[in-house]
């Protein structure tokens, strides 16, 4: 009996033991840290070849007339300026005339040269040139053209300079005194006749009453006659000239008159007697040609634009040391009158019919 009590305390305490225990608040775990380390991956680098240098292109310029003429100069001009900033390699052949050498040395220079561009002029020789850019597809031809683009490769420009022809028909227009002024021009082609009516119209919008004398010499290039020319015009009463050619300048230096230069800054010519011209810039056609064959993506088109004020193609030339001798309101209104040309609010009428000899 004892022995069995004792056994049934044991068993009670036991039992206790584990009500207590199922009773007690369960343990509470000790925190831990966990650390983790993640790996977020960076951009990617990825090695890239160094940009390719532009390919220095090689230029012919190919000129019917000596580049001392201003047409032909102005484009020998903006090819020296492509050529020094190390855009192209450069040579031209110059005077080359209109009974068919030009045909030959395009020819000769397309097969031994091979160039990537060939620059000239083609009036009077359109023909002869697209026949050779015909055989020579590879080839860019931009040629000063009086007709069109042709596919794939013949591209034209040509002096669009008719909006600082009629501001230096405003300036013209004021200075005469005896109310003639004169125009001696080359050929009566529509590149020509455009610019003598925007002078005349200028002219004419300045001093309505004024008579514009126009004689053409038939050439691109003869000094000599456009000098008479314009002694014929003094002759006959004009005091103001405008030397759509070469060689005119002179003449109103000699007699003491004021003249305006063309296609380029003539100032230096006579700087006493040159008031400014209208100025022809080939920088923006070159570097717009240029940046096409570079890219691969050359096309033929008429580069018209790129010769007008709005895309610095054209402008009038600098007044240099006469700005002092001119009246001061005529040179506003001729500066007001260009600032409207440029912010698009007054467009020069492109009129290509020919000036009769007096208007």
């Amino acid at each position: 009996m004892i022995k069995l009590r004792v056994v049934s305390v044991c068993m009670a305490m036991a039992l206790l033991a584990g009500a207590l225990a199922a009773c007690a608040p369960a343990a509470v775990p000790t925190p831990q840290t966990i650390v983790q380390t993640v790996i977020v991956p960076g951009p990617a680098v990825v090695a890239t070849a160094a940009p390719e240098t532009p390919k220095t292109l090689v230029v012919f310029g190919a000129f019917a007339a000596p580049v001392v003429e201003p047409w032909d100069g102005v484009i020998h001009a903006a090819l020296n300026k492509a050529m020094d900033a190390g855009q192209i390699e450069y040579t031209f052949t110059e005077n080359l005339g209109y009974a068919g050498d030009l045909e030959r040395v395009l020819r000769e220079t397309a097969e031994q040269l091979k160039p990537d561009i060939i620059f000239g002029d083609a009036f009077g020789n359109e023909e002869a040139v697209r026949r050779v850019a015909a055989d020579y597809p590879e080839i860019a031809f931009v040629f000063g053209s009086g007709l069109g683009p042709s596919d794939p490769n013949v591209s034209v420009f040509d002096n669009w300079i008719h909006e600082p022809a009629y501001l230096s028909g405003m300036l013209a227009g004021g200075l005469t005194k005896t109310g003639k002024i004169g125009v001696v021009g080359g050929y009566p082609v529509p590149e020509v006749n455009r610019l003598i009516n925007a002078f005349t119209a200028g002219a004419k919008e300045v001093n309505p009453e004024a008579k514009v004398l126009v004689t053409f010499i038939n050439s691109w290039f003869d000094p000599a006659a456009a000098k008479e020319a314009a002694l014929a015009q003094i002759d006959s009463g004009a005091d103001v000239l405008f030397a759509e050619r070469f060689g005119v300048i002179e003449a109103a230096a000699e007699n003491g008159l004021f003249a305006f230069g063309n296609m380029s800054d003539q100032n230096s010519l006579a700087p006493d007697f040159v008031v400014s011209g209208p100025v022809w810039n080939l920088d923006p056609t070159v570097a717009y040609v240029i940046n096409q064959i570079q890219s691969g993506a050359y096309t033929a088109q008429d580069l018209k634009d790129f010769s007008m004020v709005g895309k610095g193609g054209s402008s009038l030339a600098p007044f240099h040391g006469t700005e002092s001798k001119l009246p001061a309101d005529l040179v506003q209104k001729v500066k007001d009158k260009e600032q409207a040309i440029k912010d698009g609010l007054f467009r020069v009428d492109i009129d290509e019919q020919q000036p009769a000899a007096v208007n």
